[in-house]
């Protein structure tokens, strides 16, 4: 790895060779999926934006014993759930029969349908969430709106335009096709109050189906928390593999937001640092 992923001890797994990768994927133990229908996810990654899910999609695509669609964020329980089942079944038809299947999409843990829908499709499936110190998150989704050229106003008159605009969304995103633009795009302290999204998901699945990490030790432990994910998914432990630098930085514009601003986020953020403190021992220096 590069210097950017301190402490870490990587491989490019280009080096294993096909025998390493056949006993491998032999080593995986079965799931079954003697349910009628096609081939649906094992595991999903449910979030959080800003919060290192392309480095984890990046990291698993080199897992011999794993399959993601080579298009991050399928929005199949969010933004394109009126394809049907067999659409989304379609998209790991190329899997090998022993890989564990995945997915990874940041919007379905903000999207207040998403629970419900993943759970009547997929009860069984182990769940990764990636949670972000709440102010860095939502003022790296700011930034990344501002890139993408979709947010014009500044960032203290887009975080007070907020609720208005995401007023009605629930309603919207009932729907099967139903989309909210400021949902999805200028959501940045919605987004980063976990205790009000991980709850639902919570009430539905069991602990064991459920890992939440912090972001940052992602990064600064990274072989840590890839010993932790794939012991999660009762994948084989295969070293980190190689990455250049994390994936879809951002270009540290958020240096340019001043104390002030700072402080009235985290006091605002206040009940989401105590949740996660509280309830899941995860704290933010």
């Amino acid at each position: 790895m590069g210097s950017s992923w301190p402490g870490s001890r990587s491989l490019g797994l280009r080096k294993l060779g096909t025998e390493t990768v056949q006993r491998l994927r032999q080593s995986i133990r079965p799931i079954d999926r003697s349910a009628p229908g096609g081939r649906l996810p094992d595991f999903l990654g449910l979030g959080v934006q800003k919060g290192g899910t392309t480095t984890l999609q990046k990291l698993l695509e080199q897992h011999p014993g794993a399959f993601l669609p080579s298009a991050k964020e399928l929005h199949f329980f969010s933004l394109r759930f009126s394809e049907g089942e067999a659409w989304y079944s379609d998209q790991f038809s190329p899997a090998d029969i022993a890989q564990r299947c995945g997915e990874i999409t940041p919007y379905y843990v903000f999207h207040p349908e998403a629970p419900a829908r993943v759970h009547a499709l997929l009860p069984n499936a182990k769940l990764i969430v990636l949670l972000r110190d709440p102010v860095a998150r939502a003022l790296s989704q700011y930034f990344h709106s501002r890139r993408l050229g979709l947010e014009s106003l500044p960032i203290e008159q887009a975080l007070a335009a907020e609720p208005e605009r995401l007023r009605g969304a629930s309603e919207c995103l009932r729907a099967a096709d139903g989309r909210h633009k400021s949902h999805q795009e200028q959501s940045y302290l919605s987004r980063s109050r976990y205790e009000k999204q991980l709850p639902a998901w919570q009430e539905l699945y069991p602990a064991e189906q459920l890992l939440m990490l912090r972001s940052e030790d992602l990064f600064a432990q990274p072989t840590l928390a890839w010993e932790r994910v794939l012991q999660f998914l009762e994948l084989p432990l295969i070293p980190l593999p190689e990455l250049s630098a994390p994936a879809n930085a951002g270009r540290r514009e958020a240096a340019s937001v001043g104390p002030e601003l700072r402080q009235s986020l985290c006091e605002q953020l206040q009940p989401t640092y105590a949740w996660a403190a509280e309830r899941h021992g995860l704290e933010w220096n």
